[in-house]
């Protein structure tokens, strides 16, 4: 099966909808910005009811435009999960500020910790972990706190190429895990491959760590968009699968499509009803609308939009 599926525009037209798909697209959530929210008329012509939304906090960016964009998708229905980015907050009073804003003028009782895509600190914290210890969460009764996955590894926590430092990390998550009221999750990087995925989710539970995976895929985008991000993430292998794509030039210009990579996790999934993946987390790197539409074309009931048009 091709690594990638690159389809011309004409052919993205809804067709007859996989059962395993359907089924494994079920509950999954998607990515905004504040930016990108604010070009989306009714997020519930797009999504599904109950679909969760994750805010990802880009350095810069107020923490008025990220509760306004909680509360604007709170309103609409969906259940918001904002970024809590460690290396971007100062300290603890500005951690408790950011919760009790995000608790009490959006009703978000979720949260995604991160260490975040700065290189320097701007203040106490710099891993998620430090977050998780503060306790903060816990004493404001959020409900869900998920936190990163690597599974392609990351340099930035270890730069000499292994997942020394990520594997002890997800020890460290899964002792949390045992301790804490909330549900947690590990929200994974995109991948563009189905193999390295599933061996990276099988070793996860053969090392103990049984906290639910939330499988990243990168939604529906120009090649050359896919590159700038993968290299913006330091997606390693993923990014040398692209830069391999990139030098056929007809394929420059034609979209990339998750099918393949989804349609054969779903299939891992349907046959093996414990695998550790539990739903599947959208970066739309393409677009918002592009992304609920791929999926809305592909999901059949799990993927209908509380507003179908």
């Amino acid at each position: 099966m091709a690594l990638l599926n690159f389809k011309k525009r004409e052919s993205a037209d809804k067709g007859p909808v996989n059962p395993t798909v359907e089924a494994f697209l079920k509950n999954y959530s998607i990515e905004v910005m504040p930016r990108t929210a604010s070009k989306v008329d009714d997020f519930r012509a797009l999504l599904p009811e109950g679909t969760r939304v994750y805010i990802a906090h880009i350095e810069g960016t107020p923490i008025d435009e990220m509760v306004a964009t909680a509360k604007r998708l709170n309103d609409e229905g969906y259940p918001v999960m904002p970024h809590f980015p460690a290396r971007i907050i100062n300290d603890e009073a500005t951690l408790a500020d950011w919760i009790a804003r995000y608790q009490g003028e959006a009703g978000v009782d979720q949260a995604l910790l991160l260490a975040g895509g700065v290189d320097k600190p701007h203040g106490d914290f710099h891993s998620s972990m430090q977050l998780l210890e503060t306790g903060l969460f816990d004493k404001a009764g959020f409900k869900r706190l998920h936190v990163a996955g690597h599974p392609e590894g990351n340099k930035d926590i270890d730069p000499d190429g292994s997942t020394k430092l990520v594997d002890e990390a997800l020890q460290w998550k899964q002792k949390f895990s045992e301790r804490t009221d909330a549900q947690m999750a590990l929200a994974t990087q995109f991948a563009f491959e189905a193999g390295p995925i599933i061996e990276w989710a099988n070793a996860v539970k053969a090392a103990g760590v049984d906290i639910p995976i939330h499988i990243g895929i990168a939604g529906p985008a120009k090649l050359q968009t896919l590159i700038k991000f993968a290299i913006a993430c330091g997606v390693g292998p993923s990014l040398k699968v692209l830069q391999k794509r990139a030098m056929d030039v007809t394929k420059l210009l034609l979209p990339y499509e998750p099918t393949d990579v989804l349609t054969e996790l779903a299939a891992h999934k349907a046959a093996n009803p414990d695998f550790n993946i539990e739903s599947v987390h959208f970066f739309p790197l393409g677009g918002i609308k592009t992304n609920a539409n791929w999926a809305i074309n592909k999901g059949g009931e799990n993927a209908r939009p509380v507003n179908p048009s």
